[in-house]
């Protein structure tokens, strides 16, 4: 292995040009640590915000850093105590977060308690666009949600990175129906996904078709928490994912019997293994979007804030994925 590597490096915080492709050294991997050699990173909004200076930059340590935490690849070596994986396996994960995730590069070191087996059936360039929205999506139905056949779920945001495999999830898990707010033109995506009702939210509003929903995924915030309380079953779990719960909402859930919650993903190696199983099933997929070489990171950047593209964006790191 090369003793040097090419990493997405940000010396300050700023706009996508603070991304540069630089020369840097190759990690080694510590006690119960793996070596990863990336064939594939996605780009999350969350790598967005915190390369500007928000998101969870505070815990990124010092500049300069290397962003990004989900990851596909091979693994090339393997730390003292390591038992789960070996060289040659291929991996995928949300890897070190919230601290720095160093994803956007040729080799990334993480724990082998962070991964999980890369689906047989799927590309390094589609695994890499699961971890962590997929573990987002499934820690807010499962976990909090509690889905299952019966359940009736809202999810805002539908057509997103996010929203898609909430979907999906949601009917894997055996919901009886799911509407999704998005936009006519990812109808066709979201009715593949398993979605039984689109509502066009430039269009029509959402209290006047979703009723008696047991499980809000709110991916969008503004005042969408509120009016999707007044929708809700008393009992009901709405997950609050890219803000806490306004006050006026948590006074109304209160007051109507409904459970509103705001969430964090977790790199959860068993959440991770359960949507691995989903996956080789056939009853999970991303719907990878845009995807560049890994010196177009500042382009992939501007592609995901710009809310243009179609699914998920990936950086290609091995060519060839």
């Amino acid at each position: 292995m090369p003793a040097m590597m090419r990493a997405i490096r940000q010396h300050e915080f700023g706009g996508p040009e603070v991304l540069r492709l630089e020369e840097v050294e190759r990690p080694e991997p510590l006690w119960t640590e793996v070596l990863i050699r990336v064939h594939a990173a996605s780009v999350n909004p969350v790598d967005c915000k915190t390369r500007a200076g928000g998101g969870i930059s505070d815990s990124q340590g010092k500049l300069p850093i290397t962003i990004g935490w989900d990851v596909s690849g091979v693994v090339e070596a393997v730390g003292s105590g390591v038992t789960r994986f070996a060289p040659g396996d291929e991996v995928y994960g949300m890897v070190n977060f919230p601290r720095v995730g160093e994803a956007y590069a040729e080799y990334v070191a993480a724990d082998s308690r962070q991964l999980a087996r890369k689906p047989a059936n799927i590309s390094h360039v589609e695994a890499a666009a699961i971890p962590l929205v997929s573990l987002t999506a499934w820690q807010s139905l499962v976990s909090v949600g509690g889905v299952g056949p019966g359940k009736r779920v809202l999810v805002h945001g539908a057509g997103g990175g996010l929203g898609h495999l909430a979907v999906q999830i949601a009917r894997a898990r055996g919901a009886s129906y799911i509407y999704g707010t998005g936009l006519e033109s990812q109808a066709d995506i979201l009715r593949g996904c398993g979605l039984d009702e689109l509502i066009d939210y430039t269009k029509q509003s959402f209290e006047e078709i979703a009723h008696d929903v047991d499980i809000v995924v709110d991916t969008v915030a503004g005042d969408n928490g509120l009016r999707s309380v007044k929708v809700m079953r008393p009992g009901g779990a709405l997950i609050s994912l890219p803000v806490p719960p306004s006050e006026a909402t948590l006074q109304e859930a209160e007051r109507r019997g409904v459970r509103a919650v705001s969430l964090t993903v977790e790199g959860d190696r068993a959440d991770l293994e359960a949507i691995t199983a989903l996956v080789e099933a056939g009853a999970l997929r991303p719907h990878v979007g845009d995807v560049l070489p890994l010196e177009r990171a500042d382009q992939a950047h501007e592609i995901v804030e710009s809310g243009r593209s179609r699914g998920k964006v990936v950086l290609r790191v091995v060519e060839g994925e």
